[in-house]
């Protein structure tokens, strides 16, 4: 991972992208966008994690988020990948999936070049953490992350997309509890 994009201002909000591998488009069905909603809440409730905003695409996961202990992000961050990879994985084998074999050719294929994975790699490695210093880089990324789903065609209105915290800013509730930011 790019020193350019580690946590270095641990107290810092900081704008996180986590990215499937090959970019596979994974989050199309409801089961595996629930299990990165309930993992988030979970963070949010039992490790620390302070989500200020986040999007999830269909190949991605976009957040604005600090913890709440310095230093603990970048665990945070660590195990919400390891559990969720191994929640997908079995989710694959559970669902009614018709790119089951396709999926699983593909994660394992990446997790064979990396002595750290045992049997699937699902995430690129790294987390692209972008240190939010200023209101305005808060704004351009709270922005950039609401207006993914609408840049895609999901959704004509930021706020009509469910795996999104846009709702919350618009002045509704969303999925997850959210911290807004002014």
């Amino acid at each position: 991972m790019s020193d350019q994009y580690r946590v270095r201002n641990h107290e810092a909000i900081h704008f996180l992208t986590f990215t499937i591998v090959d970019w596979i488009d994974i989050f199309t069905r409801p089961a595996y966008k629930n299990l990165i909603i309930e993992s988030l809440a979970y963070c949010q409730q039992q490790k620390g994690l302070e989500l200020y905003a986040y999007c999830l695409m269909t190949n991605h996961l976009h957040l604005l988020a600090s913890a709440t202990e310095p230093g603990k992000l970048s665990d945070i961050v660590r195990d919400f990948k390891k559990h969720t990879n191994k929640k997908i994985i079995q989710l694959i084998g559970e669902e009614n999936e018709s790119r089951r074999d396709w999926m699983l050719y593909r994660f394992e294929y990446h997790a064979k070049y990396n002595n750290r994975i045992q049997d699937y790699k699902v995430w690129q490695d790294g987390y692209h953490a972008i240190e939010c210093s200023t209101n305005q880089i808060i704004d351009q990324k709270l922005n950039y992350i609401h207006q993914n789903p609408v840049r895609a065609q999901i959704v004509s209105e930021p706020e009509h997309y469910i795996y999104s915290s846009a709702i919350d800013y618009a002045g509704g509730k969303g999925l997850l509890d959210i911290i807004l930011l002014s």
